[in-house]
C-alpha cells in the first residue's frame, strides 16, 4: 500500500516559498510542490495566476469574517477540498470548466445533508 506514496517523485513534497503582493504588502508563502501545483490548476480554471487566487482567497475570506491567522494551513485545506469535492463528483475533474461556473450554494448544502452509507 505504502509504495503509492513513498515512490512517488520527492520533488511533490520539497518545499518551496513563493513571494507575492497582497494590498501592496508583500507576502512570502511556503507549501510543498503538490500544494503548488494543485493550486496553479485552481486559478488556471478560472483564467487566474496563482498569486491572482491567493489574494482573491485572502480577500474573499476576510470578507466572510475568517481569522487567517495562519494563511499557509487556509491554503492547503483549500487544495485539500478542491480535491476532496472531485472525488465526490462536485468539482469536475474537467479542468476546462471553471470554478465559477458551478453552483458553490448548492455544493455547500449538499455536504451539510447526512451522508447514506
Amino acid at each position: 500500500m505504502c509504495r503509492l506514496f513513498i515512490n512517488a517523485d520527492p520533488a511533490l513534497w520539497k518545499s518551496c516559498t513563493h513571494s507575492l503582493r497582497i494590498d501592496g504588502m508583500v507576502t512570502s508563502v511556503r507549501m510543498e510542490n503538490y500544494f503548488w501545483k494543485l493550486l496553479e490548476e485552481i486559478a488556471l480554471r478560472d483564467g487566474m495566476q496563482t498569486p491572482q487566487l491567493i489574494t482573491r482567497l485572502y480577500h474573499e475570506s476576510i470578507d466572510a469574517g475568517h481569522d487567517l491567522g495562519n494563511f499557509t494551513s487556509f491554503l492547503r485545506v483549500c487544495v485539500l477540498r478542491y480535491q476532496a469535492l472531485q472525488l465526490q463528483g462536485e468539482i469536475p475533474v474537467n479542468t476546462a470548466i471553471p470554478i465559477a461556473s458551478l453552483d458553490a450554494e448548492q455544493i455547500l448544502q449538499r455536504e451539510q445533508q447526512p451522508r447514506r452509507h
